[in-house]
């Protein structure tokens, strides 16, 4: 198992994408943190984990909130020791075009998707520095390398995650700390489901594979870059999109 006796912990963690990531790195042996604001779907998801004979515990965590990030990750040193790896998977969308996007929209958008990510990653830091070792991986978007009509606020976060990996990668490596980003394109989730099939089926055309991607085809991606396998990648974005966007 590739992540065998390895701590790792989820943002987001409760449903989406951070579930099946939580529920594939248990499969490879980790210990798994499953990190939400919405600490009941957390619980469900860390219990259903256990269900499957694999290790796991809820915790509820408000990335937006440094203070409350840092008490979080002094209850899973308390009970771990240790954090090997950190997935900044949480993150939310409040679409509107910038001529009716508010403020409130906008500073939502910011404070969940780009500061949560600096708060986790700041908060980790100081463990893994002491450790010499970690690996880090920042959920960005595709919609981060190429903009995106409605979501300003989504696209300047993203973009700001890709570009935090980048400087974070520089700063962690003398202390054997890898750092990096996977930028999804359209995949399958709740999210996805409810737009109309118009929209959707104009979207498909555009992916050379086309299909649009699953939340496996992500956290396979977040699975290589925890393991032993990307030890010697760092500061990279991986765009998991079917061939959307070639950059």
């Amino acid at each position: 198992m590739r992540l065998e006796d390895k701590v790792a912990l989820i943002t987001g963690g409760a449903r989406g994408i951070g579930r099946e990531i939580a529920f594939l790195f248990a499969q490879e042996g980790a210990d798994i943190i499953v990190a939400d604001v919405n600490i009941e779907e957390a619980e469900k998801t860390a219990k259903d984990i256990q269900a499957k004979g694999m290790k796991s515990l809820a915790l509820a965590m408000d990335v937006t909130d440094y203070a409350k990030v840092e008490q979080a990750f002094n209850k899973i040193l308390d009970k771990f020791t240790k954090v090997d790896i950190l997935v900044n998977n949480a993150g939310i969308t409040k679409d509107n075009l910038i001529l009716r996007m508010s403020q409130a929209e906008w500073d939502a958008v910011l404070n969940v998707n780009l500061k949560g990510t600096f708060n986790c990653l700041k908060a980790v830091s100081r463990i893994m520095l002491k450790q010499r070792s970690g690996k880090i991986v920042n959920i960005a978007s595709i919609i981060g390398i190429i903009g995106n009509a409605g979501q300003a606020n989504y696209s300047a976060s993203k973009a700001g995650i890709i570009a935090l990996t980048k400087s974070a990668a520089k700063e962690l490596a003398s202390r054997n700390i890898n750092v990096n980003a996977v930028a999804p394109g359209f995949i399958q989730t709740d999210m996805t489901a409810k737009l109309p099939e118009e929209l959707k089926q104009k979207m498909k055309e555009q992916i050379p594979l086309d299909r649009f991607g699953s939340a496996q085809d992500v956290a396979a991606t977040c699975l290589f870059l925890a393991s032993e396998e990307a030890n010697y990648i760092t500061g990279q974005t991986i765009v998991v999109d079917g061939g959307m966007v070639m950059v």
